[in-house]
């Protein structure tokens, strides 16, 4: 599509499009609006292209196609529990986890250089809560490697709480103590701290990154 048939298009002006284009205007979401009606793609999928679920497929003209990995994204607990959510079923050790429909692609060198982890191994959660604030804030999503079940090294780990829903806590081996116990911390202070037995304690997977949206 040449520049002359997207402002007829979206209403943008040749102007407005111009200064867009050269970084004059910072880009929001509402800039995009028009954009995303005239190419028949959401805002969120052109801002975050070949990131976002539903642009996995696609290739901007005159872009190098480059290898994709695929990670599910695990449902939030309202999505869980709605009775008609277009969701899918995983069995991840005893349980059955509720995934999305919609994979997340990312680049296959980001998986193997920066995440160094096997794709088939990693799973996209959505923080729920304010106890790891403000490292990580509700809503807030991040990639798990589920192929890490031992707290070595200390850090951020996804477990399973009491309730056996997913959440993210740090982490630290207590190594003096007699038997394995693992010290649980919330970063909110808000939240206090506590120490269980290893053998006591299920992993989902190391948290390996966390994805921010600005």
């Amino acid at each position: 599509m040449s520049r002359s048939q997207l402002v007829k298009r979206s209403g943008v002006s040749k102007q407005q499009l111009s200064r867009l284009e050269n970084g004059l205007i910072r880009l929001r979401l509402d800039h995009l609006k028009p954009f995303a009606n005239a190419l028949s793609y959401s805002p969120e999928q052109i801002l975050l292209w070949g990131k976002y679920p539903g642009t996995s497929g696609a290739q901007i003209q005159g872009e190098a196609v480059s290898t994709s990995e695929h990670v599910p994204e695990l449902a939030s607990r309202s999505e869980a529990e709605a009775t008609h959510s277009n969701l899918r079923r995983r069995k991840e050790g005893k349980y059955i986890e509720r995934i999305k429909a919609e994979d997340w692609a990312f680049p296959a060198s980001f998986v193997t250089n920066k995440l160094q982890a096997s794709a088939k191994n990693l799973l996209v959660i959505e923080v729920e809560g304010d106890a790891m604030a403000p490292s990580i804030v509700s809503g807030d999503k991040v990639i798990i490697d589920t192929g890490r079940k031992t707290p070595s090294p200390d850090g951020l780990y996804a477990i399973r709480d009491s309730f056996e829903n997913v959440i993210v806590r740090r982490l630290q081996l207590l190594r003096a103590a007699r038997s394995g116990r693992v010290k649980i911390i919330a970063d909110n202070p808000k939240h206090a701290a506590e120490e269980v037995a290893l053998g006591e304690l299920e992993i989902v997977g190391k948290t390996l990154c966390c994805l921010k949206f600005l």
